[in-house]
């Protein structure tokens, strides 16, 4: 079973009365009534149609009840159900909001210390570099190794220390180092570390950060050299350019003196960042592009140019797990062609460059960027997706046994909301015809791989019937008066009345088809996603 799509929690309320998180208590008082007037068992005479009503307005008073309490509905919003079945008590020693929102926050400090206590951060790489022209020189084919690591713990709220060591050994020398660092948070928008190193590089050093502004942060620092006594201070300023986008300035003085002026950009699928920097002997720029093809693959080019170096970098990688991630990339330049493999796992790294040659002969290069490019997309094809395909497909049937006995209640149940939303329903629909409004024509809930394989097979047919659910009739129904749909933010849709879970734990997705003024319209949401319609961009 796949992880559950991520969301706001404790929302389930707010899709049962068909109102935001936000809502104020007029709203969810005026939500209520009309929820009322549709599931009130009175307002049904055959028996079957009156057994469902009572059973939904029950759900619909008790929404009403935690949510028209102030303190409850905070219980609530914080621990959802649970924390109003098990946890707070509310009575005497709790009975102003007050002494509520200080007792609730008095326990979730509690279980961020009891979390900070036990969370140790390792992290390390390990990195084998490999000569192919040594190899067949008669030498061996690795040529020098370089192991790093480094344990983060936070020993209070406010203090984190850090040890970490490394070692690195090329051919015949070798040489290490140890290195500790204490963090201390003095206030919300600073910090200060102290920092000691004993090895190759021993020096003593502190450094303080402070956030300027809500887009700016400086940073200062100061480190002795305990070998020659020397002095090395740095700059460096941030800045958020717009939501996407950092700059950044950092200045070194020492006898190692430099300049750098970078960027860096991300949003969902791409990141990038660039660099100019300048030193007393050298200078250099480099830059870098990322591209998420989907959620499991990613591709990368990247340049650098300088003084003493000029390469390209293009290759990509792929998500094997929710932790583990490998990479190919291919590199070209003044020092040669060279592949590097990359495993990364957690906070651990492996890094294996392979140089193929010195020399910049034309035939290698093609050949050593075809070669494995081919091979990937062959393994791809062949291999790897047959495998995913076949691992999610039975992941999938194992989490439909596992839940069919609770999906089929909760099936039953949706069906049975339905048959008491389709009178108003079909008044609506037929009402927003006659104007030539928002008509709902074909609505889908599910499966997120379900709904976009539906047109594939019989097979992913069969497949779409157990884990999607027709949502045509109480879409209609939540249409208001002036012809417009909205469903909230951050309120998952299986709660709303007439909807409900058809795959727990799965990624799940809403297709919805509807007309407007004599046009057709498509659109698809997440589970969490706003939907706001009639509009212009969802045309056919």
């Amino acid at each position: 079973m796949k992880d559950e799509d991520a969301g706001p929690p404790n929302r389930e309320l707010y899709a049962l009365l068909h109102i935001s998180p936000e809502a104020s208590d007029e709203e969810i008082r005026k939500a209520y009534r009309q929820w009322a007037q549709i599931y009130h068992p009175d307002k049904h005479q055959a028996p079957h149609m009156k057994d469902i009503a009572t059973e939904n307005f029950q759900r619909i008073c008790e929404a009403y009840e935690i949510l028209s309490d102030v303190n409850k509905r905070q219980i609530y919003d914080i621990y959802g159900m649970e924390g109003l079945n098990s946890g707070l008590e509310l009575g005497p020693k709790l009975n102003k909001v007050e002494e509520l929102k200080e007792e609730l926050e008095r326990l979730r400090r509690r279980k961020e210390q009891e979390k900070t206590f036990a969370h140790f951060r390792p992290s390390g790489t390990m990195l084998a570099n490999m000569s192919l022209p040594h190899l067949l020189n008669g030498g061996g084919i690795i040529q020098g190794m370089a192991m790093t690591s480094e344990v983060q713990s936070q020993i209070s709220k406010r203090n984190a220390i850090a040890i970490g060591g490394n070692l690195v050994v090329n051919g015949n020398s070798g040489g290490g180092a140890a290195t500790a660092v204490f963090r201390h948070q003095i206030s919300s928008v600073s910090t200060v570390e102290f920092m000691a190193s004993a090895g190759l590089r021993a020096l003593i050093g502190v450094e303080t950060s402070r956030q300027l502004s809500s887009h700016s942060t400086a940073t200062m620092g100061i480190a002795m050299s305990l070998k020659d006594g020397s002095l090395n201070l740095s700059n460096s300023w941030t800045r958020q350019l717009s939501e996407t986008a950092t700059g950044n300035i950092q200045l070194a003085l020492g006898p190692e003196s430099s300049i750098a002026v970078g960027w860096k950009m991300k949003d969902v699928k791409m990141s990038g960042a660039g660099e100019l920097k300048f030193g007393t002997s050298s200078f250099g720029a480099s830059a870098h592009y990322n591209h998420q093809f989907s959620s499991k693959s990613h591709g990368r080019i990247a340049g650098k140019v300088g003084s003493t170096t000029l390469e390209i970098e293009v290759g990509g990688g792929r998500k094997l797990s929710k932790f583990s991630t490998v990479r190919m990339l291919y590199t070209i330049g003044i020092q040669g062609i060279f592949w590097r493999f990359e495993l990364h796992r957690g906070g651990q790294k492996l890094i294996i460059p392979i140089l193929l040659s010195r020399h910049l002969n034309p035939v290698l290069a093609t050949g050593a960027f075809i070669l494995p490019t081919s091979v990937y997309f062959l393994l791809k094809k062949f291999v790897i997706k047959p495998y995913y395909l076949k691992k999610e497909k039975h992941s999938a049937l194992e989490n439909i046994e596992r839940t069919s006995a609770k999906v089929q209640e909760a099936r039953g149940a949706a069906e049975k909301a339905q048959q008491l939303l389709q009178n108003v329903a079909n008044r609506k629909r037929n009402r927003q015809l006659e104007t030539n409004g928002l008509v709902i024509t074909r609505a889908w809930y599910g499966n997120r791989t379900a709904l976009s394989r539906k047109d594939e097979s019989r097979e992913t047919h069969n497949e779409l019937t157990s884990q999607v659910m027709d949502v045509t009739l109480p879409l209609n129904f939540l249409v208001d008066d002036s012809g417009q749909l909205k469903l909230h933010e951050g309120v998952k849709k299986s709660g709303i009345m007439g909807f409900f879970d058809p795959c727990p734990g799965e990624p799940k997705q809403l297709h919805v088809e509807y007309t407007y003024r004599g046009e057709r319209y498509e659109v698809v949401v997440d589970d969490y996603e706003e939907l706001l319609i009639p509009e212009e961009r969802h045309r056919i």
